[in-house]
């Protein structure tokens, strides 16, 4: 199962490409630095529950944090490892990105659950959530 997420995250990824994990990397892995390693992108950490101060330390994230608040491609992208009920930027478009929840929430309208498992086991991209925004701006 790790390869297999391994080599989804690498087809998907491209090694330049920006990637915000947001959160419980490598839960039970034997080998976090080196899966890490392994992942293409310049990687970004928005610890999870699962995410013990060992997994933030890693070498290997450009950053790790709890909480970011970014824009990327005209867009302000809240990222959290749980979904927010509330924002900065809410009404004013901003999405909000979370995993956590494993794809078993409703979304609020402009809110992402970017974890693997409701997305075919890989990254999404951003470009990727367009169509779903635009129906819901």
């Amino acid at each position: 199962m790790d390869a297999a997420l391994a080599a989804a995250w690498n087809a998907a990824v491209a090694p330049k490409d920006e990637v915000w994990h947001l959160g419980d990397f490598a839960v039970g892995h034997k080998d976090p630095a080196g899966l890490l390693a392994s992942l293409h992108g310049t990687k970004h950490l928005v610890w999870g529950n699962n995410d013990p101060p060992a997994i933030r330390a890693l070498p290997g994230w450009a950053s790790a944090q709890p909480f970011a608040e970014i824009e990327r491609e005209g867009h302000a992208l809240v990222l959290c490892h749980y979904a927010l009920r509330h924002w900065n930027g809410q009404r004013k478009g901003a999405w909000n990105l979370h995993g956590h929840s494993h794809g078993t929430l409703k979304p609020l309208p402009r809110q992402y659950d970017v974890g693997v498992d409701p997305r075919g086991y890989r990254p999404v991209r951003l470009d990727e959530l367009r169509p779903r925004a635009a129906a819901a701006a």
